[in-house]
């Protein structure tokens, strides 16, 4: 066979490892475990960091307000800095939809080592702490929740023994470019993380999706959270890892009620959100970016290029070869895309997708090189001890 044959043969090899061995990661049946009613509802706190969110929270935060939670729960808006009156606009909401209480107040700017959004998750968990629940809520300013998403939360929670709960959120696809490249990002994600194995105990996998957290409050004390992962940019799954790493027993699946609102109607929205983390994800490691690069180029890039390289050179081998890699990548992504509610002819575009995701990647690093760092709402983290640089 020729050199291009056997690339194929080995991104077949890739693939069918993928497929079997890898958690399952392709599947989407990965929902709120089993539950039932506790007989006494505990005590919930619900804390929001929010930096310029005033586009989102009136399709957000009256959703937290209206929770239908049978136990006692209390909301805490904690406003990160913000420039836009989300603060204020806060107050408006809950004054005009009633529902759960709510307690607005910020913790100003961070110090050194800390990221913004974790300083004001820390600001708000010491608010909570006071009223002495048994479970936090952790969500972002921009996920809307159904009526019913935190009773469900925590009878989840009491059912599994479970010391921390997470959905991953449905992302908004609306947008042309939304619906090519969010259900990819989700896809990727549980590639990278199968959920079947956060679930399990004893696995070494951990991740959470950080806006939905259901964390016990014992739990987040006795792993010192937030503080100690108060330098990380990716903090979900930091999260997970520290509560894991504690001995805690965590979950993560796919949301049915708890949806994004934010909108990426663009390339460009979609390209800042993967950017701003990429690099980071890979630990700012040139070795790691290196061999995600050629990882991407060898899994997504050779099936389709070996099938058209294959039928142009008559080379049935390389073609068929390409060409089964194709279809079992295909194969994998469409649950997703039904999951989206997304058409089936999206899948093929995969390889394309992932070039996408792979250029991402690589102006992270070339960004955090050039000293710019992780930005995000107006700062920009350096390195994890620097003091954010104001945007």
């Amino acid at each position: 066979m020729s050199a291009i044959a056997w690339t194929a043969a080995v991104s077949l090899a890739a693939w069918l490892w993928l497929l079997l061995c890898q958690g399952y990661f392709w599947r989407t049946d990965v929902r709120l475990p089993r539950r039932e009613d506790p007989g006494d509802w505990p005590s919930v706190c619900v804390v929001v960091p929010a930096r310029d969110e005033a586009a989102v929270l009136p399709s957000s935060l009256p959703s937290l307000l209206a929770q239908d939670y049978p136990g006692r729960a209390e909301v805490f808006l904690v406003d990160d800095g913000s420039s836009d009156g989300t603060g204020e606009l806060a107050r408006e909401l809950a004054r005009e939809h009633g529902g759960l209480p709510l307690t607005v107040d910020s913790p100003g700017e961070p110090p050194a080592g800390w990221t913004g959004k974790l300083w004001a998750v820390r600001h708000g968990i010491g608010l909570a702490r006071a009223r002495g629940p048994e479970y936090l809520l952790l969500t972002d300013a921009d996920i809307a929740h159904a009526p019913d998403s935190l009773r469900e939360l925590v009878a989840a929670a009491r059912t599994g023994g479970f010391d921390m709960v997470s959905q991953m959120a449905r992302l908004r696809v609306e947008s042309a470019w939304e619906r090519l490249v969010v259900p990819a990002f989700v896809y990727f994600f549980a590639q990278l993380y199968p959920f079947r194995r956060i679930g399990r105990k004893g696995a070494r996998t951990a991740a959470a999706a950080g806006g939905c957290v259901l964390l016990r409050a014992e739990t987040a004390e006795r792993a010192h959270v937030p503080d100690a992962i108060r330098h990380a940019v990716i903090d979900d799954v930091a999260l997970a890892r520290a509560v894991k790493g504690g001995g805690g027993h965590i979950w993560l699946g796919l949301a049915e009620k708890v949806d994004s609102v934010r909108p990426y109607p663009r390339l460009h929205d979609l390209w800042r959100m993967v950017s701003r983390s990429a690099y980071a994800q890979l630990r700012h490691n040139p070795l790691l970016l290196f061999g995600t690069v050629l990882g991407l180029l060898l899994v997504y890039l050779v099936p389709p290029l070996s099938l058209i390289a294959g039928l142009a050179a008559g080379d049935a081998t390389t073609a068929a070869l390409g060409g089964l890699a194709w279809l079992v990548m295909t194969g994998t992504y469409l649950p997703i895309l039904r999951y989206y509610d997304q058409p089936s002819w999206l899948a093929p575009l995969l390889p394309f997708t992932a070039f996408l995701y792979l250029l991402m990647t690589v102006d992270s690093a070339v960004q955090h090189y050039r000293g710019r760092g992780a930005a995000w709402k107006g700062r920009t983290y350096t390195r994890p001890d620097a003091l954010p640089d104001k945007g």
